[in-house]
């Protein structure tokens, strides 16, 4: 798969139109219901490739984007979302920085 193709796994006759927010590969069972001694055997089935990550992370992307910001009526959430995710991404990026400006007492 080259950038900008199709998922290998897409078929337009059985799947329809395209959605970028659509898994198209294989169905396995949702976290929510893997039991306790099955976490190990439902994550080895895990694709764990670099193109496997950056699909997984764009489809939570367009998840968020067509629930939060396409609709028509959208309000100020997604704002709100990507200012506090900001903030918390550039306090974990600084915090080395930070900790040392901590007030500690001497007593």
């Amino acid at each position: 798969m080259a950038f900008g193709d199709y998922p290998a796994e897409y078929n337009p006759k059985v799947h329809g139109p395209y959605d970028p927010a659509r898994f198209y590969g294989k169905a396995d069972v949702p976290f929510g219901q893997v039991k306790l001694g099955e976490i190990g055997a439902w994550l080895g089935r895990r694709n764990k490739t670099p193109n496997a990550l950056a699909g997984a992370v764009s489809r939570a992307w367009w998840r968020w984007q067509h629930k939060y910001v396409f609709p028509k009526r959208a309000g100020i959430a997604p704002f709100f979302q990507l200012t506090v995710a900001s903030m918390t991404f550039f306090y974990l990026i600084n915090y080395t920085k930070l900790k040392h400006h901590r007030n500690y007492k001497y007593h």
